[in-house]
C-alpha cells in the first residue's frame, strides 16, 4: 500500500481533478486504488457519486463517509476505528472512494490542540495517527495498491495530519502568479511540519494510534488548467509556468531537501515536473456530466458528430496519453525508492 497526498493551499489548482483521473488512470494499469476525499467541500465525492445523487447517498448512508470513520477516535468510542465502508466506482472494479463529509473541519481543534500536547494526555495523543490506521485498515480490507488522498486549499491542521501520514505527495499548481507564491509558502511550511513530526513519532509511539514511521517524500508537480497553442502553452502562460519551474528548483527542493523529504535526486530526471496537463475545455463538462474521467468518454458522450467528432476524439486521446504517462511516472518513482 502505498499513500499519496495531493496538495496546495491555494485553491483552484485541480487538485480534486488531477486526484479523480490520476486514480482512475492507476486503476486502469492494474492498480487497486482508493480514493479519499479529506476536502470539506467534498467535491471529489460528488464527483463519483454526481451532484444529482449526492443528497439521496448522505440520507442512505449517513456513516458512509470520513468523518463517521474518524469519530471513534475524535469521541474516544471504545472500539478501534474499523474499516470504511467505501464506494465502488461505477464501471470500474478497481477503483473506490472514501466520501468526505462537510463537517469534518469540525475535529480541527481537537487535532490542533494534540499537536501540543505531551504524552500525559492519553486521549488526545490517538488523534494524529487516526488518520493513518484508517487508511490502513481500509486498505487492508479492499487489498488497495495505491491510496490518493485530496486535501482542501488550507494550512489546516487536518492538512498537516494527512501529509504526515502518507508516503509521498504531489504539489498540483495552476499558471498564475498566485501559484508561485504558494510554492513559496510550501517551502517554508512542509519542513516545519516534518520537523514537529520527528519529535511526535516518539512522543506518540506508544498511542492506540501510532504516526507512521516515515518521512513524506515529493513525487513531483503538477501543472494544469492552461490554453495551448499549436500544441505547447501560449507565451504568457509559458513564461509563468518557467518561473514556478524556477521556484521549485531553487526555494522548495533545498528546502524539502534538508528534511530528508526528497526521493533520490536522480529519479527525478532532473525534471520536478511531472505532467502538464491543459485546459479541458468543452470535455469539462461532459466528464462532469457523465461521472467519468475526459479518456474515458465514450464517442456517444462526446455529443458530437462529424469534423467536431474527430477533433473531440484527438483532445481525447491526447489526454489519455497524458495521464498515462502521468500514472507510469507515479508508479516508476513510487516502485523505485
Amino acid at each position: 500500500m502505498k499513500i499519496i497526498t495531493l496538495f496546495n493551499h491555494k485553491g483552484g489548482v485541480c487538485k480534486t481533478t488531477t486526484t479523480y483521473h490520476l486514480g482512475w488512470k492507476l486503476s486502469q494499469k492494474g492498480k487497486r486504488v482508493l480514493l479519499v476525499d479529506a476536502d470539506s467541500q467534498c467535491n471529489l465525492t460528488l464527483s463519483v457519486i454526481g451532484e444529482d445523487n449526492y443528497e439521496q447517498f448522505i440520507t442512505d448512508n449517513p456513516l458512509n463517509n470520513i468523518k463517521s470513520c474518524l469519530s471513534y477516535a475524535f469521541e474516544s468510542k471504545p472500539e478501534l476505528i474499523p474499516p470504511a465502508d467505501c464506494v465502488q466506482v461505477k464501471d470500474n472494479d478497481n477503483l473506490f472512494l472514501l466520501p468526505g463529509n462537510f463537517d469534518i473541519t469540525e475535529f480541527e481543534v481537537q487535532l490542533g490542540v494534540s499537536f501540543q500536547l505531551t504524552s500525559s494526555f492519553s486521549t488526545m495523543k490517538n488523534l494524529p495517527g487516526s488518520f493513518y490506521y484508517l487508511l490502513q485498515k481500509t486498505a487492508e480490507k479492499l487489498n488497495i495498491d495505491y491510496i490518493l488522498v485530496d486535501l482542501n486549499p488550507s494550512l489546516s491542521a487536518i492538512n498537516q495530519d494527512f501529509i504526515l501520514s502518507t508516503d509521498y505527495f504531489i504539489i498540483p499548481a495552476s499558471p498564475d502568479y498566485f501559484s508561485q507564491m504558494a510554492i513559496k509558502s510550501i517551502a517554508r511550511i512542509l519542513p516545519n511540519w516534518e520537523k514537529w513530526a520527528k519529535q511526535a513519532r516518539d512522543l506518540f509511539k506508544d498511542s492506540t494510534y501510532p504516526l507512521p514511521n516515515h518521512t513524506p517524500k515529493f513525487l513531483g508537480y503538477t501543472i494544469n488548467d492552461y490554453t495551448i497553442r499549436n500544441g505547447e502553452p501560449t507565451q504568457a502562460f509559458q513564461e509563468i509556468i518557467d518561473k514556478i519551474n524556477l521556484t521549485i528548483v531553487n526555494e522548495l527542493v533545498p528546502s524539502l531537501q534538508k528534511e530528508n523529504m526528497l526521493l533520490p535526486i536522480e529519479q527525478y530526471n532532473n525534471n520536478y515536473c511531472l505532467v502538464k496537463i491543459s485546459n479541458f475545455q468543452t470535455l469539462q463538462a461532459k466528464y462532469q456530466k457523465y461521472g467519468v474521467p475526459v479518456f474515458a468518454l465514450s464517442d456517444d458522450q462526446l455529443e458530437y458528430s462529424g469534423n467536431v467528432l474527430d477533433q473531440q476524439k484527438e483532445k481525447r486521446k491526447n489526454f489519455d496519453d497524458m495521464f498515462s504517462n502521468f500514472a507510469d511516472k507515479v508508479l516508476t518513482m513510487t516502485n523505485n525508492e
